[in-house]
């Protein structure tokens, strides 16, 4: 059986290592995100408003970075934020990327506008039917592609993120609960 010495000191390093960790995925959450307001690199499409409400939202950069940075001084906050970044992104993977599309598909005429063409498709999964990828978002370029890519590193992430905060919990309860046995 471990000392409280040895049990104290491998919770410090379990500390040190979840940190960094959960450090590391909080500016991989924010880059996602910041990759997201910028579809294909292009600024253009920030500035015309068009980009999605799941993108704008900005869950990577306060929920799964920021809050998760902060966090790291408050378990609370950051399994909020890293929950926060993991429903939001499942949800515009399910909800599809904002991009221009043509309308005439839908109601039969001819007119092409900016809006979530797969949220209201419940024939097929856009996710499972590559088809769709380059043939329903006229813009901009590999829409799809960039939505799945980003929101799905975003999801994963943020999971990452929550069993990370969980472990942190746990652990700083073990070193507390140690510590106090060895005074």
């Amino acid at each position: 059986m471990l000392s409280f010495p040895c049990t104290l000191a491998c919770s410090q390093t379990c500390s040190r290592i979840l940190g960094l960790s959960l450090g590391t995925a909080a500016l991989f959450a924010a880059g996602a995100n910041m990759a997201l307001l910028f579809p294909n690199w292009d600024v253009t499409y920030l500035l015309r408003g068009l980009v999605g409400r799941h993108a704008m939202l900005g869950t990577g950069l306060w929920g799964g970075g920021l809050m998760v940075f902060a966090g790291l001084l408050s378990s609370g906050l950051a399994l909020l934020g890293a929950l926060i970044c993991f429903v939001t992104s499942g949800v515009a993977l399910k909800d599809g990327p904002f991009c221009m599309f043509d309308v005439s598909s839908f109601n039969q005429t001819q007119a092409w506008k900016y809006g979530y063409p797969f949220e209201d498709l419940h024939s097929s999964n856009y996710l499972y039917d590559r088809s769709l990828w380059n043939s329903v978002c006229l813009e901009p370029s590999k829409a799809v592609f960039w939505h799945v890519a980003f929101f799905s590193t975003l999801l994963c992430v943020s999971l990452l993120q929550l069993l990370l905060v969980v472990v942190h919990v746990i652990n700083s309860f073990l070193g507390l609960f140690c510590s106090l046995c060895e005074k």
